[in-house]
């Protein structure tokens, strides 16, 4: 294939304004392909979703010139902790450093999505390739052998936009996906997520590293810290809760109180900025491409944030297919190479980010006392063996998903 075969505007569309389809586009962009990405929202939303990022991604990030970036918005964490929180005790330490000769970034910088597609974007406009639009929400799509053709509400109106190629990065509720009318198989859990924000210093007061999982049959919960508009920053705790719990009664005052004060007992109320309440879903499309429309991030598969996995998986989408397509682009491989991006990411998506969050799930939230002391005691020995615990976080930090892949297809 020449370079922007295609018909109509030679270049490729973004639908999706967010990391995974900011990231995309630059990566694109700098590959010298055009680029177009539309976001139906006015602006990026700052809400407190994703901050994890992972080693694996922190080194796609720095080939498209975004790793240090991200470091210097985010906060460095280079532990974590498995904590037991009926007792107390510290179960697990894990420490990246572990991974020096795996990864030149032996850690995790917790930095908020919203920067991270911030950061992409600006970089992207200021490329001669790269255009953002927003509000402009796309509402219907048309393709051909030889382009895509969306449709798109604008403030000026309907407007149609072709192009090469459309990436569907556009979220969970993905209108491409559901043009597509492509399944998203998989299943809802009962329970919500509470995400609850406060300043209050975990660390200083209580000795938290910055991520923190604590074990209960009970309610379980995560902790970690995001950087915000810091220092000092702010920590977040995730919390299941009751199904039967109605919004208003779960995000009260009070069951707030109640719920922090249950975990971390402290003399006083907490200074709650956020509170948020998600449902949680394990979903993979049942297509990551069909014809020239590919889908990436949440749009092709969601998953509960235990592990910060979601959003890293969907980043390490978008350089997976900015490579594909490129090659394809400029002739460097015929458009079968595009096919290998699905049987990799999808394929990883199902054996690897479904699998490893579900897994985690259950590893906090056991209620039978056997299963729990050996999950623990597994967590304890992993933690104090050198080579087990560099295998355990090959894992969590996405290079060994990252590797494997490399091999499919």
């Amino acid at each position: 294939m020449t370079p922007g075969q295609g018909g109509g505007n030679h270049r490729v569309l973004v639908a999706g304004a967010g990391p995974v389809g900011s990231i995309a586009a630059l990566a694109l962009a700098r590959r010298g392909i055009p680029v177009t990405v539309f976001e139906a929202e006015p602006e990026l939303r700052q809400d407190p979703r994703a901050a994890t990022t992972h080693p694996a991604t922190l080194e796609m990030l720095d080939e498209i010139g975004l790793a240090g970036k991200v470091e210097e918005q985010g906060l460095v964490a280079v532990e974590f902790h498995f904590r037991d929180r009926p007792t107390g005790e510290l179960i697990a330490v894990f420490d990246h450093t572990l991974l020096a000769d795996d990864t030149r970034f032996p850690y995790v910088v917790q930095c908020e999505q919203y920067k991270t597609a911030a950061l992409a974007l600006e970089a992207l406009e200021a490329l001669p390739e790269g255009e953002v639009r927003f509000s402009h929400r796309l509402t219907g799509i048309r393709q051909t052998g030889d382009e895509v053709v969306v449709t798109l509400e604008t403030p000026g109106g309907e407007e149609r936009l072709s192009g090469s190629y459309l990436i569907g990065a556009d979220g969970g509720r993905s209108t491409v996906r559901k043009e597509l009318a492509i399944p998203f198989e998989g299943f809802t859990y009962p329970e919500r997520f509470l995400v609850l924000t406060t300043p209050f210093d975990f660390a200083a007061q209580r000795g938290y590293v910055f991520r923190t999982y604590f074990a209960d049959p009970d309610e379980w919960c995560n902790l970690f810290k995001v950087s915000a508009d810091g220092p000092p920053g702010l920590w977040r705790a995730v919390f299941p809760t009751d199904p039967e719990d109605t919004d208003e009664e779960v995000l009260a005052d009070e069951r707030v109180q109640a719920r922090l004060q249950k975990f971390f007992p402290k003399g006083d109320d907490y200074d709650v900025i956020h509170r948020n309440l998600y449902n949680i879903h394990q979903r993979v499309a049942a297509r990551y491409r069909q014809g020239r429309v590919f889908l990436a991030g949440d749009a092709a598969h969601v998953n509960n944030p235990i592990g910060g996995l979601g959003m890293n998986c969907g980043i390490h989408d978008a350089i997976n297919l900015a490579e594909k397509l490129s090659r394809v682009w400029f002739g460097e491989a015929e458009d079968g190479e595009l096919d290998r991006y699905e049987v990799q990411r999808r394929t990883t998506a199902i054996d690897y980010l479904q699998a490893q969050t579900i897994r985690n799930k259950k590893r906090l939230e056991e209620k039978d006392p056997e299963i729990r002391r050996r999950n623990l005691e597994e967590l304890r020995e992993t933690a104090a063996d050198p080579e087990r615990a560099r295998q355990f976080l090959l894992t969590t930090s996405m290079i060994a998903s990252v590797r494997r892949a490399a091999t499919l297809g």
